[in-house]
């Protein structure tokens, strides 16, 4: 990492009124989590499916609630209770530290639907999930709008096929099969309501931060699905806020982004070193 890219990265935070912090799929990786890039990254998290054939992008997608429910539970019910049981690397303690500072605060918006920021103290009311939580259920149908808690919801799943045992979480209203209340690919089912609420206020938060210095950090997010880069490139151009990208793979952006080509956990540390105590 260059030094001065360090340092400029640690001024536009000690300076900024208000900080937009943006993560993709990238940032859970120094957690534990899996890295789903490439199907090879996949099948290594999830060896019967690549005996299958089957992608993240086939499982991803909510035809299987209807066609193999078992099969769409074991994948989304091992990801459920993966996500509960991890802790949150001490990246995210440093980005709180730092949000906790910002006279305007800060917003967070993030394409994980793993709940991780919420596990590290971070409040729902500036959160934007813009594919969802999977610790939110909805019913398959929809047979309504409401979501429930997943937090007492158990799935037990065979790890030797990740099928998942009866009986399968159903609809507390019509008694039909239940599903994470998670955007999919093809997904003409997903109950966006609660993820529109959040955008909403991130949109307020965003307009009352105009005329203010915005720090904008992203972390491990890519290109293949650019909503978080698209989401941070816009807020730069909008409210002529930097922005750091970090990202091990993909850290260019647009002229004035201030770049880190690491993980999450190690560019978030450097620039919290240099920060002025």
């Amino acid at each position: 990492m260059d030094t001065h890219t360090i340092e400029q990265a640690a001024q536009a935070i000690a300076q900024a009124d208000g900080m937009l912090i943006a993560t993709g799929a990238g940032m859970g990786v120094d957690s534990g989590l899996p890295d789903f890039r490439g199907d090879q990254g996949f099948w290594k998290a999830y060896p019967p499916f690549a005996k299958l054939g089957l992608s993240f992008v086939d499982l991803a997608n909510p035809r299987w609630f209807w066609s193999d429910p078992r099969m769409a539970w074991g994948f989304y019910g091992h990801r459920m209770h993966l996500y509960r049981d991890t802790v949150p690397h001490a990246g995210f303690g440093i980005l709180k530290r730092w949000a906790e500072k910002m006279p305007a605060g800060a917003f967070v918006f993030t394409s994980n639907i793993d709940g991780q920021f919420q596990k590290a103290g971070f409040s729902e009311d500036y959160l934007v999930e813009c594919h969802g939580s999977i610790h939110r259920l909805q019913c398959v149908t929809p047979c309504h709008h409401d979501l429930w808690s997943a937090e007492k919801t158990e799935v037990i799943v065979d790890q030797s096929t990740f099928r998942a045992e009866m009986p399968l979480p159903t609809c507390p209203h019509c008694g039909q099969l239940a599903r994470p209340n998670v955007l999919m690919f093809g997904d003409g089912g997903w109950i966006e309501d609660r993820s529109m609420a959040q955008e909403q206020r991130m949109v307020r938060w965003l307009n009352e931060m105009r005329g203010k210095k915005l720090a904008i950090v992203e972390c491990g997010a890519g290109g293949a699905i650019p909503t978080v880069r698209i989401t941070c490139q816009t807020a730069m151009n909008t409210h002529n806020g930097t922005l750091i990208r970090i990202n091990p793979r993909e850290s260019e952006g647009p002229r004035g982004t201030l770049s880190f080509a690491t993980g999450a956990l190690v560019g978030l540390t450097a620039i919290d070193e240099a920060l002025p105590r």
